[in-house]
């Protein structure tokens, strides 16, 4: 599904600056795989997401993704494979458009070019009904503006416009860490069911390292650039965030325990 081969990335190279944020870094994530990702600030975690959604160019290396080399692509066409969430719930939406005019525009993604005939009442269906598996009730408030959603609303659309294309690779950059407890817990509930539903290999980025070993089927620790741990199976199940910090040495600057 996504593999990751020998990838470098290396900021201000030449430079008194050089910083080499990548190294050497390899992996493989197959379609239905929930992974978690942890480290402290500078580790690579969104370096090597933004690598492979193309907003970085690597030094060397190889990402491909369903058999497709997007090594070279430009970001622009990967995304039409990879659907993103970012911190920032302001992101990912048009805020001054409605509900169902953002929805239709992530749909649109996954359909020949051409004039489209605004939004036909089928779509509307389809999204009044995938809406109410978000448990919100945006479903009955398609006509309304982005912007008067809440934080976490907002964030939940966002998802859902994520998937609905239907990517091969779902990335997620701390999608929760801007949003009160209560809109966090709802958001990555509905992070495990679109992950499960629509078997993604999905790539979540978080801080908090209970959350990470909550959910999922893999947790990887990144430390200066590489994958140090790739956890899964019977040792994930019976790891602690006690033994996390423990055994791997991990530096607590932000994680919540």
């Amino acid at each position: 599904m996504l593999k990751i081969e020998h990838l470098t990335k290396i900021f201000g190279k030449g430079t008194i600056n050089e910083m080499t944020a990548l190294n050497d870094v390899n992996f493989h994530g197959s379609a239905g795989d929930f992974i978690t990702i942890i480290g402290s600030n500078g580790a690579g975690k969104s370096t090597l997401m933004n690598c492979i959604a193309g907003v970085f160019p690597a030094e060397s290396g190889t990402i491909t993704l369903d058999g497709i080399d997007i090594t070279k692509m430009p970001e622009h066409k990967r995304a039409k494979y990879i659907g993103r969430v970012f911190q920032d719930p302001m992101k990912g939406t048009a805020f001054d458009m409605t509900i169902e005019e953002n929805l239709s525009i992530a749909y649109n993604k996954i359909r020949k070019r051409g004039l489209q005939a605004g939004i036909s009442k089928a779509d509307r269906e389809l999204f009044q009904e995938k809406l109410s598996l978000l448990g919100m009730g945006l479903e009955d408030r398609m006509k309304e503006k982005v912007r008067l959603l809440s934080g976490g609303q907002r964030q939940a659309l966002t998802l859902f416009m994520a998937v609905i294309a239907k990517p091969k690779l779902l990335l997620l950059d701390e999608h929760t860490a801007a949003l009160d407890p209560s809109a966090a817990r709802k958001v990555l509930e509905q992070t495990d069911y679109f992950a499960k539903d629509e078997k993604l290999c999905t790539m979540m980025i978080t801080h908090n390292m209970k959350a990470a070993l909550e959910h999922g089927n893999r947790t990887i620790l990144m430390q200066g650039g590489q994958i140090k741990m790739d956890i899964r199976g019977r040792e994930r199940e019976e790891m602690t965030v006690e033994k996390l910090i423990e055994k791997f040495e991990i530096d607590n600057d932000r994680m919540l325990l």
